[in-house]
Formats: structure tokens, C-alpha cells, sequence
């Protein structure tokens, strides 16, 4: 098998800032139409579409995710990234030329596509690039990446709408996507690339897509569209299960499936993609909904509530700083990952009780916490998969992991909205109301949405419980039978 040689610091850091710039072209992407969506629909009509600009790009970027992880262990990692960005490119074309809702939607969902393979993409090749026991501290810049994105998007999409024009949160995608290609290309070049001369699954990739399309739909339309005991919805679900069962027959079958079996396997992955279901579903669901929160409990301008994030997204990022840092020395890593995941579920608990009576300074500390906890779980998480698995399914590995991160929040953000549509308040996002019309009815409803959160929360936590804690490489990947003999000795 071949290993990456080592490369000079100068050129690693090359390699991640390159990856990094890929990285804000989606994450800004994932921030910057919202604020916009309003006069979207006051200058294409169809307002009533509108909630399928933002589905339309989660739908297919999150079922295509698996597909971009197997495509870098076969065809190699530069061509894979290429293709994404070009794609993500077309698409962005296609959203800011829309002359009408449907033409936009389209467009969004070739978005979609492309920046479906972004994130996983990146991840994967700083994991090619950086010794698994230093990954962690390269992760925290992921982390503020994203924090970057979640302040600098909304902000750059309101102004534009406001006072530019709405299609150049579309335009200004192109000149980040060529500076973005520019840098990974001039930083990938010292890197080999890794490729296998193997055949793509393409019926297990035909199979998956279709299976994560029929079940996000479902989620997406029940309540909304039809009653969620309806016949089209349940048919909608009994195709993603039945496809689902064909999918995982298939993936045993098949010598390259596209998600391998013996990868999904690994107790490692096994564990971390399975609780970061829950654990950034929970995350991604309160971050939607505590705008809606500060609105309707604090009474605060929807501008104002916004900006009530902030607490939130600094605490991850610190949080993702503390973690990435300290995994260089600590050994009992699971410790500090099962910390900060108890220190969430103890500050949304203390939510719960008293968000409605201690100010909001005090709302701001404990998301600050919520932060802080839920932080520690993604460079731990993230680097324990890569230190599991060989080179050669690095892609397939962070494909999977990025999958469930993504169907974990969709998952999230509907069961939540559920479950403030049953105490009491009708709508999602920014066109919500609370029927009730009193603070009180708010309050208690969101009562009930900090409880499900601390579900998922205490969930994640459980499973986390089950993390093995293998040596990390200070190396590139280890083979087979020496990854065995670290797995023997006990840290």
C-alpha cells in the first residue's frame, strides 16, 4: 500500500489552507441565503416554494455524500474535489440567472451536487496529509470556519438582498470557487494521490441516494404537505425502508461497494457516526430554532436574534480549540469527549428550567456551554475515525461520517419542529409565530423542545460510552497487522 511521505510543515499547512478555503465556499453557501429568502420571493412569486431553496440543496448534497467519499479512494482525491467545486459552480450559475422559483430550486439542487462532497472531501485530505495524532489541532480550524461562515453569511446575505441584488449571494460563489481551486491545486501538489483501478458501485450509489432522498422527502413533507398518516407520505417512508434493506443486502455482495461493510463495521466508526447522529443532530436543531426562542420568549427584533447565536457558535469553537489541543498529549481522549458531551446535556437541562427566567446574559451563558460541551465531540470524533482506518478508505470513512452528520440534523430539525408545532407554535425559522400569542405558550413549548434536544443529547452520550480509545498514529496511516498490535496494547 502506498503511504503519503512526509511533508514539510511549510507544505502541510499549504495543503490545509487550501482545503480550508474549499471548505468557507461551502459553508458560507450553507449561510448566506437565508436572510435573502424574503425578497427571493418577492421578486420570482411563489413564495410558497421558498422552504425548497434551502431543502432542495440539503436533499441532494446530503444524499450524494457517500458517493464523493468512495469516488476519492477510487479515482483519487484532486479530480474528486475538481469535479465537486465545478459542479457546485454550475449550479450557483443557474440559481443567480433563475427567472423563475422552479429554475431556482433547480439550481439549488445542482448546488447541491457539488457542495455535497465539500466538506467530507476536506476533511479527507488533511487526513491524508496530517499525522493522525496532530489531526485534532488542524480540526479546530474546521471549527472556526465554520463559525466564520455562520457570522460573515448571514451578514453578507442581508446586505446584498437588501441593497445589491439577491443573485449575487449566487455571483459572488464563483470567484470564491476559483480562488478556492487555485489553492488546493498549488497546495495538492506535492501530494500523491491515492487511486484504485476498481469499478464504482454504481447500483449501491443509485440505491443509497434513492433510499436518502425517499426518507428526506418524507421528512420534509409530512406535516407540511400531507398529514404525516397520509398515504403518500407513508409510501414515501416504506420506499426508503425497502430500499434501504435492498442497499445494505447489496453492500455485502459487492467487493468495492460504496460503503464498505468492513469499514462500517470498525467499532470505532461504528460508534462515533452513529453518535454524532444525535449529538450534532441535537446541536444543528437548537441552533435552528433559539432565534425563534429569542423572538417569541425574550421579544428581541429578528436581527437581534440572530446575533443571540453568537454565544453558541464562539462556545463550539472553543470547544473544538480546547479539545483538538489537548488530544495531542492526553491518552484517555474518551474522557474528554464524554465531559464536554455531559457539560451540553447539563446546560440544556438548566435550559429547559429556567431559559424564560434568567435574562438573557444568562440564556447566553448557558448556549455559551452548550457550546463548549458539544465542541469537544468533533475534532475527538473526527480524528478517532480517521486514526481507525487505512488511507485507501479515508474518503469512504468521511463520507460516511459527514452523511449521518447531515441526515442527523434533517432528522433533528423536523422531529423538533413537530414537537413545537404540538405545544403551540405553527412555522419554521424565521416566518414562525406562536399561536398562543402569550410568552407563557412559548415558553412551554420550547420547554418541550430543550427536553427532546436533551434526548438526543443524552443519546449521543450513551453511545459515546462505547468509544474505544486506540493510540493515535504519529505517522501515516499504520498497516493492518501493526494497527492490530496498537489496538493489543492498553494506553
Amino acid at each position: 500500500m502506498m503511504h503519503t511521505p512526509p511533508l514539510a510543515e511549510h507544505d502541510r499547512r499549504a495543503v490545509v489552507i487550501g482545503a480550508l478555503v474549499v471548505l468557507l465556499l461551502a459553508a458560507l453557501d450553507q449561510t448566506i441565503v437565508s436572510p435573502a429568502l424574503p425578497t427571493i420571493g418577492a421578486t420570482l412569486g411563489d413564495a410558497d416554494w421558498l422552504a425548497w431553496v434551502v431543502s432542495a440543496y440539503f436533499l441532494t448534497s446530503t444524499a450524494v455524500t457517500p458517493l464523493y467519499g468512495k469516488l476519492a479512494d477510487l479515482r483519487g482525491r484532486k479530480p474528486t474535489l475538481y469535479g465537486a467545486v465545478a459542479i457546485f459552480a454550475l449550479g450557483s450559475i443557474l440559481c443567480a440567472l433563475a427567472p423563475s422559483m422552479p429554475i431556482l430550486i433547480l439550481g439549488r439542487a445542482v448546488q447541491g451536487l457539488g457542495g455535497g462532497g465539500l466538506v467530507g472531501l476536506v476533511q479527507t485530505i488533511i487526513g491524508d496529509v496530517v499525522p493522525p495524532r496532530d489531526r485534532a489541532k488542524y480540526m479546530v480550524h474546521i471549527s472556526t470556519v465554520w463559525a466564520v461562515a455562520s457570522i460573515a453569511g448571514p451578514l453578507a446575505g442581508g446586505v446584498f438582498a437588501e441593497h445589491l441584488h439577491w443573485s449575487m449571494i449566487f455571483w459572488i460563489n464563483l470567484p470564491l470557487a476559483g480562488v478556492a481551486s487555485l489553492t488546493i491545486h498549488r497546495a495538492l501538489r506535492r501530494v500523491p494521490d491515492v487511486t484504485r483501478p476498481a469499478r464504482l458501485d454504481l447500483v449501491g450509489s443509485a440505491l443509497v441516494v434513492a433510499a436518502t432522498v425517499a426518507f428526506m422527502l418524507a421528512l420534509t413533507w409530512g406535516g407540511n404537505r400531507w398529514a404525516w398518516g397520509s398515504p403518500q407520505i407513508l409510501a414515501l417512508f416504506a420506499a426508503a425502508v425497502v430500499l434501504g434493506a435492498i442497499f445494505a443486502r447489496h453492500v455485502v455482495t459487492v467487493e468495492e461497494a460504496v460503503m464498505p461493510v468492513h469499514v462500517l463495521r470498525d467499532p470505532v466508526i461504528a460508534v462515533v457516526v452513529s453518535a454524532l447522529f444525535f449529538s450534532m443532530g441535537a446541536y444543528v436543531g437548537l441552533s435552528v430554532y433559539m432565534p425563534l426562542w429569542f423572538e417569541t420568549v425574550a421579544g428581541l427584533a429578528p436581527a437581534s436574534a440572530g446575533f443571540g447565536l453568537l454565544a453558541l457558535t464562539l462556545g463550539t469553537v472553543t470547544g473544538a480549540n480546547l479539545a483538538g489541543r489537548a488530544m495531542v498529549w492526553i491518552v484517555r481522549y474518551r474522557r474528554a469527549v464524554l465531559g464536554g458531551s455531559a457539560l451540553a446535556i447539563a446546560a440544556t437541562v438548566a435550559l429547559s428550567f429556567f431559559a424564560d427566567r434568567v435574562g438573557f446574559w444568562g440564556v447566553e451563558a448557558l448556549l455559551a456551554l452548550v457550546g463548549l460541551g458539544t465542541g469537544t465531540i468533533f475534532p475527538i470524533g473526527t480524528v478517532a475515525v480517521q486514526n481507525a482506518v487505512e488511507r485507501h478508505d479515508l474518503g469512504v470513512a468521511m463520507g460516511a461520517l459527514a452523511f449521518m452528520r447531515s441526515l442527523g440534523s434533517v432528522v433533528s430539525v423536523t422531529v423538533l419542529g413537530a414537537v413545537l408545532a404540538a405545544a403551540g407554535i405553527a412555522g419554521v425559522g424565521e416566518g414562525a409565530t406562536h399561536v398562543g400569542g402569550t410568552d407563557p405558550v412559548a415558553a412551554g413549548a420550547f420547554r418541550w423542545l430543550f427536553a427532546a434536544v436533551v434526548v438526543g443529547q443524552t443519546i449521543g452520550f450513551a453511545i459515546l460510552c462505547f468509544l474505544q480509545e486506540r493510540p493515535l498514529r504519529g505517522t501515516a496511516p499504520a498497516s493492518a497487522p501493526a494497527r492490530a498490535d496498537a489496538e493489543t496494547r492498553k494506553p
